[in-house]
Parts: C-alpha cells; sequence; structure tokens
C-alpha cells in the first residue's frame, strides 16, 4: 500500500467505502493534503460525509461495444457514470479517471446521468444495419443505484427495448431492480429478459462494509424470490469472490439464492485493477487489520504474485491452488444445488422490432 496519500478521517466519509481520494492516474500533478491541527480547528470544517451531487451528461452514443473473449456479450449501457453504493472492490472505479476526477470517495459521490439515454438508445437500434442481440445493464455501474430512485433512465431504458422485443440482462445489487418488476414479467414471458442479482456475503456486518449504499443481503434474496415468483428469469452472481474474506460463504450464498428460485449462478474472483488494489489494500487495513496481509498474500496467490492480472484469460478466475479450488467449489455446489446450464444471455432476439421515429407516442391504429 502506498504511504502518499492520507486516509481521510472517517468523521468525514460516513457511509462511504473509499477511505482515501487518491488524484486521478492521468493526472500530471499530485497534491498532499497535511492536518497540521490548525486549518480544522479554524475554519470550523464541517465533518459530514461529502454529499452525493449529479451532473447532467449528454453523451452522442449509448450502447458501449467490446469484442474481449471471455464476456457472454458483445454490447452495454450504463445510465450513469460512478455509483454511490460504494463498494470498494468495483473494478469500475478507476473509469472515473476519464473525467480528472478519483476512483476513490469521487467515484461514489461525483455522479454522471444519462438522461438522454432511452432516445439514442431508439435512434442506435432502429439503423437499418443494426443486428439485434442481448444488450447487458449494469456492467459498469449498477442501473439501480439510490438516483435511479428519483432519476429512472434504466426504466425508460427497459420501457424501449419492451417495446422493441428487445432482449436485454440486468445486473445489480440493489431491491430496487422490483420496482420495475411490472415490465420485466411481461417481457420474461417472450424470454427476452434475464436479472443477475449480485450476492458477495450474508454477513449484514460485512456488506455494509464492503458495499455501504448497497442493498441490504436479505433484501437482495428477497428480490430474488420476488422476481422468480413473477416469473422473471433470475441468477445469483456471488461475485466477487474474495480470498480469505468472503470465500468460506460461497456455497452458503448459493444455496441461499436456490432455495429462493434463482435458476443459474455465476462467480468471478475479485479484480483489483489500477487505483482498486491501493483502495482495496487501505480499506483492509482499516477495517481488518488482523488478517489485511493474508487477505492480499491469498489474492496475489491468485494472480501469480500481482495484485492483478488483465489477461482475458485469467482476469475473471485467477490461477494458481486457491483460485482452482474455489472454482472446483464453485462447480460442485451448482451440480448439487441443480442449477441450469443455460446461460444468462441465451435470450430470443428474433421478436426484435424496430422503433419508430417516436418511440414515445403509441400508434392510433
Amino acid at each position: 500500500m502506498s504511504d502518499d496519500i492520507i486516509p481521510i478521517p472517517k468523521e468525514q466519509r460516513r457511509g462511504r467505502g473509499a477511505t482515501k481520494n487518491p488524484e486521478g492516474r492521468f493526472e500530471i500533478a499530485a497534491r498532499d493534503f497535511i492536518d497540521d491541527g490548525w486549518h480544522h480547528m479554524a475554519q470550523g470544517e464541517e465533518t459530514e460525509s461529502p454529499v452525493t451531487t449529479i451532473t447532467t451528461e449528454f453523451p452522442k452514443t449509448i450502447i458501449s461495444r467490446n469484442s474481449s473473449p471471455d464476456l457472454p456479450f458483445d454490447r452495454s449501457i450504463n445510465p450513469y457514470r460512478g455509483c454511490e453504493h460504494g463498494c470498494i472492490y468495483c473494478y469500475a472505479r478507476p473509469s472515473h479517471a476519464y473525467m480528472n476526477l478519483s476512483a476513490g470517495l469521487d467515484f461514489e459521490r461525483l455522479l454522471f446521468a444519462k438522461p438522454n439515454a432511452p432516445e439514442l438508445l431508439a435512434r442506435e437500434i432502429a439503423r437499418p444495419s443494426y443486428k439485434c442481440a442481448p444488450i447487458a445493464l449494469g456492467t459498469n455501474t449498477d442501473p439501480y443505484q439510490p438516483i435511479e430512485r428519483r432519476l429512472a433512465i434504466t426504466r425508460q431504458v427497459i420501457e424501449l427495448l419492451g417495446q422493441a422485443r428487445h432482449p436485454f440482462t440486468i445486473t445489480t445489487k440493489s431491491n430496487l431492480v422490483l420496482r420495475d418488476i411490472d415490465l420485466l414479467a411481461k417481457l420474461a414471458k417472450d424470454d427476452l429478459v434475464a436479472v443477475g442479482i449480485s450476492v458477495t456475503t450474508l454477513d449484514r456486518r460485512l456488506a455494509r462494509l464492503m458495499e455501504p449504499r448497497a442493498t441490504a443481503p436479505h433484501k437482495r434474496l428477497a428480490a430474488i424470490e420476488a422476481l422468480a415468483a413473477a416469473g422473471v428469469r433470475t441468477f445469483v452472481q456471488a461475485s466477487p469472490m474474495i480470498p480469505g474474506l468472503n470465500d468460506q460463504e460461497l456455497e452458503e450464498i448459493l444455496t441461499a439464492a436456490r432455495e429462493k428460485g434463482a435458476t443459474n449462478a455465476s462467480c468471478i474472483l475479485l479484480r483489483l485493477p489500477w487505483d482498486v488494489a491501493e483502495l482495496f489494500e487501505s480499506w483492509l487495513q482499516e477495517h481488518f487489520p488482523d488478517r489485511a496481509a493474508r487477505v492480499m498474500s491469498l489474492v496475489r496467490s491468485t494472480r501469480e504474485g500481482k495484485n492483478y492480472d488483465a489477461a482475458f484469460s485469467q482476469r475473471m478466475v485467477g490461477s494458481g491452488p486457491y483460485a482452482k479450488l474455489i472454482g472446483n467449489r464453485f462447480q460442485l455446489a451448482c451440480k448439487r444445488l441443480g442449477f441450469e446450464r443455460h446461460g444468462k444471455y441465451n435470450l430470443r432476439s428474433d421478436l426484435f422490432i424496430p422503433p419508430g421515429r417516436d418511440w414515445r407516442q403509441m400508434d392510433l391504429f
């Protein structure tokens, strides 16, 4: 762990995940703040956690494309940049550097919303050259993070996809997804949607520390149950598995989700790209000082001695005995629990109807 960025006092980051707010990796200059004990007293500086701010962003396109051989989808939509859930392990944190912001606290509190996402999507999928295939929602940041409750951009995107009979998947760790169960249940009848609920731990205390503003584990399980009862194909995503911290819960998580109606499961090993490694290690030192060294040692043992290996063949599953052990445990648990083999992205694409010029207006006849 680097010592050049001093952790922010706890009272100034209450309810947040990151303990630091280091400069973005593309910045040409860095600043070190030193508290000499005078400034705080003299200025009467606030000790409340910094509030969340939302900046409106108007991108020119909304569908992101990828050709990664280890991903089951080639297109995705993210209605938001940054995520208020504050998951300390989030691999998307470094993306804030592209906005000249930090992967630390900035990622959790300085958010960007894309209100024109539905209009952009309608235009893009209406092109004559467009080839329909499942679109993934929530691959970078959670489409149902707290600000979605007010802005409802994700719901508008789902409404458009539903009208166009376009297949899509959702990945979230929020029970706010149940707000849209009216739309999802109808689309599920034609095999146009699948929902993945991320459950990283059943320990509420650990969840509060790792994912401070995300839905509590028992409510995520309840969301799985409600979606399954409504006929929506629902998956549990036991990710990330962190060696020495939550991986001992793997079978328990899968069992609990199966009992609630999950039909399939996935498991991804902890990923620590770029700034995330330093942020995660700082977080470990603060909350689990007794096992921090052991956890990082196990993490590096699954990445050939490094914090992270970005190779397509390794980044999701890792390598070495410990990574293989987790993978074997996952496979055995899935077999024992009777999870189905078909994947989350095996949805129908043959029902697609390109949207008209104004997708918000219904046909008169």
